[in-house]
């Protein structure tokens, strides 16, 4: 295979590739580059291998993590008056749970990474048939797993005018 056939990287390489690109250090003398947390609209590739999913975590723990839980009362009202920055958002409008996952949890990590303290995502309301949407069930669950609990330390649903109940705000972890 030439490298100009190889157009994206799959999701194992993305994974694997991010889970890299956070221990790199700059070159004496450079600053780090900016990261864009902004994720595009088009959907990664759906197929992600069990391994991948569970990475274990690149620094040992003195103790284990606890649960997140919600955000206090007025860190989200600060969130929802705008008075508290949200640093990076990401969009799962559309994505199948696969899709979703994978990319909730390449983002979450380099914006931990980047030292990002809250992020937006944005699940949706679901379909309009009257029922919750699937990501919007299961997102919060997600948050609450080994895999994510070493980056979120809180999660709470969004105000009205970020998406209501169809996005959540969560504060990451500080770096150690």
């Amino acid at each position: 295979m030439t490298r100009r056939s190889q157009k994206t990287l799959s999701d194992e390489d993305r994974i694997l590739w991010n889970l890299v690109a956070r221990s790199a250090v700059p070159l004496k003398g450079r600053a780090a580059p900016v990261v864009e947390l902004v994720e595009p609209s088009s959907p990664p590739a759906p197929k992600i291998s069990p391994s991948v999913q569970a990475l274990p975590a690149t620094q040992p723990q003195a103790k284990p993590l606890a649960a997140p839980r919600s955000l206090d009362r007025p860190t989200l009202n600060k969130l929802a008056k705008g008075r508290l920055a949200i640093e990076a958002r990401v969009d799962l409008h559309g994505m199948t749970q696969a899709e979703a996952y994978s990319l909730l949890f390449s983002f979450i990590s380099r914006a931990h990474a980047s030292g990002v303290r809250y992020v937006l995502i944005i699940t949706g309301k679901g379909s309009s048939s009257g029922g919750d949407g699937v990501l919007r069930r299961s997102v919060p669950g997600w948050l609450a797993t080994p895999a994510f609990r070493m980056f979120v330390s809180s999660h709470e649903q969004a105000a009205r005018h970020h998406g209501g109940s169809g996005a959540l705000y969560v504060r990451l972890r500080k770096i150690r």
